[in-house]
């Protein structure tokens, strides 16, 4: 594949990020439209374009002579003050790629869906899986979920009518590299700064990030088109993960645990704030609240058949996360109990985990 053109939406956020490094590394020429890029450089080897998946003469632009594309760009956040802009850039920032795709003729696309829009759709406590079925709109719990929703109907109706379009639902990606504070890393964030003083019983899939990533590569080189690949990892508890990061850090974690009814009644509050009167992110968005709600458990066992996908630890990418957050001057300040997690760090990456 050496020499190949890729062109990635989104190539400047978390996930976006370590796959163009990915990319680069297996010797593909990487194309990047983002409208935002972070304070971390993409390797130097990419050619990146500040700007909008709406702008369709950009889109035509850089997916001139590309062989695949790689479609991040939405907003994942859980909260917006403008709920239209998720429909914007999640829905139709969607279709304007298709489009652009469809006239150019790229060979595959890889559109990046979410694990919310399966867990906002569950009605029992039993496994979901790549075949879970979405009963429908209404079902989805905020504009992020619904905006989602539509864009992966539309990836998928293209597929239907012959583009070439495999789906990937990645669950709750954690590591190093979020600059814009996705909400897993937000959460982690939180706990270990002391802005989360309890926590809402719930059942979590997280997977390091690097191996989204690269389930994204094995997507397009191995994925069968018009079907749904779930990138995921462990399933565990809030409560697991937290003794798991104060095992990690030897800080103390939350042990207080809050209601579901509690837990709506302040996030729709603190939503309501946020709405119409500080116009800044709440700290638990009532979404995100609903999506607590379900305890039911990812499998990825077509992602694993089909495209030979395998997560890492869990255990290892949080430390990556910590030790990032640390440096990167998103805590408040250095303690000395996360010197085991630098510790662990450092012989992490001598194992090259």
């Amino acid at each position: 594949m050496t020499g190949d053109i890729s062109f990635v939406t989104g190539g400047a956020g978390f996930i976006g990020r370590h796959l163009v490094r990915q990319l680069v590394e297996q010797g593909e020429h990487v194309r990047v439209l983002d409208i935002d890029c972070s304070p971390e450089p993409l390797p130097k080897e990419t050619e990146v374009v500040k700007g909008s998946v709406l702008d369709a003469p950009v889109l035509r632009k850089m997916m001139r002579g590309a062989r695949r594309v790689y479609h991040l760009a939405a907003d994942p956040n859980l909260w917006a003050r403008n709920k239209v802009s998720f429909y914007q850039t999640n829905f139709e920032g969607t279709r304007a790629v298709l489009q652009a795709a469809h006239v150019a003729g790229v060979e595959r696309i890889v559109h990046t869906s979410t694990e919310s829009i399966l867990k906002g759709n569950a009605k029992t406590d039993g496994s979901i899986h790549e075949d879970t079925h979405l009963s429908g709109l209404s079902n989805m719990p905020g504009a992020y979920c619904k905006s989602k929703y539509l864009a992966e109907r539309a990836a998928l109706e293209a597929a239907s009518a012959g583009l070439p379009v495999i789906v990937v639902n990645p669950t709750l990606p954690i590591g190093p590299g979020d600059w814009k504070l996705t909400p897993p890393t937000r959460m982690l964030q939180g706990f270990l700064t002391g802005t989360f003083p309890a926590y809402l019983q719930c059942q979590l899939n997280l997977v390091p990030v690097e191996d989204v990533a690269r389930g994204h590569v094995l997507a397009a080189e191995k994925g069968r088109v018009g079907e749904r690949y779930i990138l995921g990892g462990e399933n565990i508890m809030l409560s697991q993960l937290l003794m798991m990061v104060e095992h990690l850090t030897g800080q103390a974690m939350s042990k207080h645990c809050i209601p579901y009814w509690l837990a709506f009644v302040t996030g729709a509050v603190n939503e309501f704030v946020s709405d119409h009167f500080t116009h800044k992110p709440p700290t638990a968005p009532l979404a995100g609240v609903q999506l607590a709600r379900s305890s039911s458990k990812f499998q990825s066992i077509k992602a694993q058949t089909e495209l030979g996908f395998k997560a890492g630890s869990l255990e290892a990418a949080l430390v990556r996360a910590i030790a990032w957050l640390s440096g990167s001057g998103f805590l408040k300040a250095q303690r000395k109990e996360w010197q085991t997690a630098m510790t662990l760090v450092d012989g992490i990456r001598k194992e090259r985990v």
